[in-house]
């Protein structure tokens, strides 16, 4: 009986992946719009008395408050999820960040209220963050627990799927405003019809949440079927955490993908834009272009990790991401080629640096942690790495960039985060299909059989 209550149908898990994929949607949604806006227009809408530089700089730290939170609401929904349930968690998440996204759009300017609109602006970053530092966790950790053995990769891979969607309705969404209105109408009233537009994927994706059925596994695990109160208090503490080989792992492997994401998506938008002077159109057109060239990419590493397993195409991505770098990035920021050949490379390096190892991530940190702390260790993990790699390394760039006149340091910071990537995939146990209702971390429990078999051994 026990079995039955605990096996999912069909239905069920076409609602979780359905329901994972809009509300990553709309999270990323929210991180293009920012990123965007932040890059093109939030300079003369709520920093209009700093210069151009020094505008951009202010708008990507706004951009950073939001992360900050993150890693503040990863811990809190990440225990809760580990503790009441992901479904209840996945709820509440939705709930704030769609709010807070489309209450952006209503905000007023800095020439209407002064200070008070960036001062807004912070806020609403601050409590959106808030949910949306649980919710891609949440979900990548639901969507694993209801997927099969052999299919995990492929499966998860639509949560990431969500980013893409997200970035791609972002996108289109910005470069329709800047095809159809002014520059003044655009700054004017424009730049508000993005944030406003996220309120309809909110509605259906909280109508899905709360039609879905909690993970099979966490009800498994939650029932004693793996004996969890037998499991020392101390080993869900943070300090079990920060001792932790598999969690420092999953960090590294998400500075090295979120690090090439804040550099690619959100700072070099505006360095083409605001310094180098590109047309605002070949940045925003070929990060659309890019996000549905990773409906084809996206998938296909999710099937190869399932055929492959996790480490190899961390592997080989990274390195094709370090050996890219300068080729790439070098044709990016040269007004000598014609903008078709610019966004091609763009393309390129968005491909390899971002998307390919994030169709990756969400799997691959749902095995290598155990069902113990899953939730929370998967979510501060990633928004550890996420507040350090995107919330404060455009910012980083930015700054590294004018004091240089150069965008060599764009260069040298996507080498480092991929490098850092690399080291971490190389590092890792190999955990593919995992039996994820052990309470165990990988690593840990990888070292512990080793250990086992050299005492065996030597007995």
């Amino acid at each position: 009986m026990t079995q039955i209550k605990h096996e999912r149908s069909t239905q069920d898990l076409v609602r979780a992946a359905v329901s994972g994929w809009l509300g990553t949607a709309l999270e990323f949604m929210d991180f293009q719009l920012y990123s965007l806006g932040a890059a093109l227009v939030f300079h003369e809408i709520f920093f209009p008395e700093q210069s151009a530089a020094m505008a951009l700089i202010l708008a990507m730290g706004t951009y950073g408050a939001g992360y900050i939170a993150r890693i503040i609401g990863a811990f809190v929904f990440g225990k809760m999820g580990d503790r009441i349930g992901r479904k209840k968690v996945l709820f509440i998440t939705i709930t704030m960040m769609g709010i807070c996204t489309t209450l952006i759009g209503v905000l007023p300017t800095y020439a209407q209220i002064g200070i008070l609109a960036p001062v807004l602006l912070v806020t609403l970053r601050i409590i959106q963050g808030l949910g949306a530092g649980a919710e891609i966790s949440g979900a990548g950790t639901m969507l694993a627990e209801y997927a099969p053995k052999g299919k995990r990769g492929i499966i998860s891979s639509l949560v990431a799927m969500g980013t893409n969607c997200g970035t791609l309705s972002a996108t289109a969404i910005w470069a329709v405003m800047f095809f159809a209105l002014e520059r003044e109408q655009l700054i004017a009233w424009g730049w508000r019809i993005p944030f406003l537009a996220s309120v309809v994927v909110m509605i259906f994706a909280i109508w899905l949440r709360m039609n879905l059925k909690e993970s099979p596994v966490f009800e498994k695990v939650s029932e004693g079927e793996k004996s969890p109160a037998l499991t020392p208090a101390s080993e869900n503490t943070l300090g079990a955490m920060f001792t932790s080989k598999s969690f420092w792992l999953a960090t590294g492997l998400r500075f090295g993908q979120a690090g090439n994401s804040g550099l690619i998506q959100t700072f070099l938008a505006g360095y083409l834009v605001q310094t180098l002077l590109f047309n605002k159109s070949i940045p925003t057109d070929a990060l659309m272009i890019s996000s549905v060239i990773g409906f084809i990419t996206i998938p296909l590493l999710g099937w190869l990790s399932d055929k492959y397993g996790r480490r190899l195409p961390y592997i080989i991505l990274n390195i094709s991401a370090i050996i890219l770098a300068w080729p790439m990035l070098s044709i990016v920021v040269d007004k000598t080629y014609s903008p078709g050949v610019i966004m091609a490379a763009l393309i390129v390096i968005h491909n390899f640096a971002v998307l390919g190892l994030f169709a990756l991530e969400n799997i691959t940190m749902a095995e290598i942690f155990g069902s113990r702390n899953r939730f929370t260790r998967m979510a501060i993990s990633k928004e550890a790495g996420g507040l350090v790699a995107v919330g404060f390394g455009p910012v980083l760039a930015g700054i590294f960039c004018n004091m240089t006149d150069s965008w060599l340091p764009i260069l040298i910071m996507l080498v480092l985060y991929s490098c850092i990537g690399l080291i971490s995939a190389l590092l890792m146990p190999e955990v593919r299909d995992r039996d994820l209702s052990l309470p165990e971390d990988a690593a840990e429990a990888t070292a512990a059989e080793k250990l086992l078999h050299s005492a065996t051994q030597t007995s």
